[in-house]
Parts: structure tokens; sequence; C-alpha cells
């Protein structure tokens, strides 16, 4: 049977149309889903945090080291985490070091449960979800504070606006990579204070740049984060991260945290 000409035009509009967006979502690398704590390995247990590659190089060192066989594994971890802090601290500016590492006694996410800035959230342990909401978003869900971040792959431009907690998010697919640039973050406080080797303030000209990918077997995500900040960093500083495959694992709405009643100042100095 033969259809009118503008038929045949509008179908071809159509399915020309659809066709790119069929294409993209296949060809899309499958991020998409719940992770959650680090596997069970000796970088995986380092990294339940945040940690760098001379921080993964001083623990492996220490544990190929027959010498170390009958030492306890958080003895090795803190000798090599101590490792890690200077390895930072050689790269703070004078600016960040009168603070750094910056004291629990200081963190308003602690003192007055306060939700913290996209530099100590990213870097948290637990649940993270990444789920497309429709083919130019992405949307990050984190387990602690259920916190929840949008990401635009529609190429925009980062908007010049007042700083916020976490900032203005644009991604794009480089391979198998989600690469996500953030930009008009609120200045605040980067890592974890008495966790993590990286614990320092930061201004509202921190620039962080993610870049995730799978395993080749599917069952860990990477984060590899490149940090700047002209007023704390002297140079860019890479952070990676890793968490599991937790298909099983739920978020729920954060109910638990409590202000401190007790507690002490000082007591993560070096």
């Amino acid at each position: 049977m033969a259809y009118p000409k503008h038929i045949l035009i509008s179908l071809f509009i159509i399915l020309v149309g659809i066709a790119p967006s069929s294409e993209s979502q296949s060809s899309r690398p499958n991020l998409e889903g719940m992770w959650s704590d680090p596997p069970a390995t000796a970088v995986g247990t380092f990294c339940s945090f945040a940690c760098t590659d001379a921080g993964i190089q001083r623990i492996n060192a220490l544990l190929d080291d027959p010498a170390n066989d009958s030492r306890p594994f958080r003895e090795l971890q803190e000798e090599a985490r101590s490792y890690e802090r200077e390895f930072i601290r050689g790269r703070l500016t004078s600016e960040a070091l009168k603070t750094y590492p910056v004291d629990q006694a200081q963190n308003p996410s602690f003192l007055r449960c306060e939700p913290p800035g996209l530099a100590q959230q990213m870097f948290m342990p637990h649940q993270f979800e990444i789920r497309w909401r429709v083919n130019d978003r992405v949307e990050f869900r984190y387990g602690e504070w259920d916190a929840r971040r949008t990401i635009y792959l529609d190429g925009r431009k980062s908007p010049s606006k007042q700083p916020t907690l976490f900032g203005h998010s644009v991604g794009r697919w480089d391979g198998e990579a989600l690469v996500v640039e953030t930009s008009g973050i609120a200045a605040g406080i980067a890592g974890w204070p008495q966790l993590l080797a990286f614990s320092a303030e930061h201004s509202n000209q921190l620039r962080i740049v993610e870049r995730y990918t799978r395993s080749k077997d599917g069952k860990t995500l990477l984060l590899t984060a490149t940090v700047e900040d002209p007023w704390s960093l002297r140079e860019p500083l890479v952070l990676k991260k890793i968490w599991r495959w937790a298909p099983e694992s739920k978020i729920a709405p954060y109910k638990d945290c409590q202000i401190p009643t007790e507690f002490s100042k000082g007591t993560n100095r070096p």
C-alpha cells in the first residue's frame, strides 16, 4: 500500500530521531545500580574512604615485606596512612597547612549534624547508587545523609552562580569511563577528619574531575578524583575510592545523626 509523501517524511523524521538515542543507550557502559562498601582486600580496606597511589604503593610494599608477616594489618595500615598524610602535606599551601589535618572538633557535620559538602560526601563509605533518570541526566545517591546529585550529560556549561554544597556537575563519556566535572562548590572541608589522610579545608575555587570505571568482571567500581584548588593545593591531588557491586543493598532515609555531647579537640594532630 502506498503512503502519501508527507506521511513518509514524518515517519523518516521520527525514526531518525529515535535511532541515535537507542544506539547511545545500548553502547553506554553499564555503571548503573547499587554499589557499597569496598571489597574485602588489603587495598579495598585501605581505600574504604579514599586513598592515593602513594598510599597504595606504601601499603603494598609493607605487605610484601617478609619482615612484616607477624605485624597486624591495622598497624601496617596506620603506617601507610602516616606516609600518605606526609605525601599530602607536601602538596598543601601555607594557608591550608594552618589547619591540616582538620580536627573533627572543627567539622560542622560532626558538631551540628549539618550535611557535608561534596568534597566530604563523595568519599564517605557505604552505599553509592547510580541511576539514569533521562538520557541526558544521571543521579548519584549516597548512603550517608541520603544525599543526591544530578549530573548533566547534555553538554551544558556550568553556570556562574552562588556556590552550593554540591556545586554544579556536568558529565561526558570517555570510552568506558564516566567523567564528571564539578565547580561552584562552597568553601568547606575535603575528606573526613580523623579518618582520612586528606582532611583539609578548601575554598570555593575547588574543582573536582571524577572518573568512574567498572572492573572487567563487573564486581567493583573505581573512582579516580582529581582535586584542584589554588587556595589549598599547590598542585592537583589525585584521590581514589573503591566500591563493590551490591544489588541487594538499600538506602534508607537518613535518621542516625546525633550531635555529640563530649569530644576533645586536637586529638588527631600527628
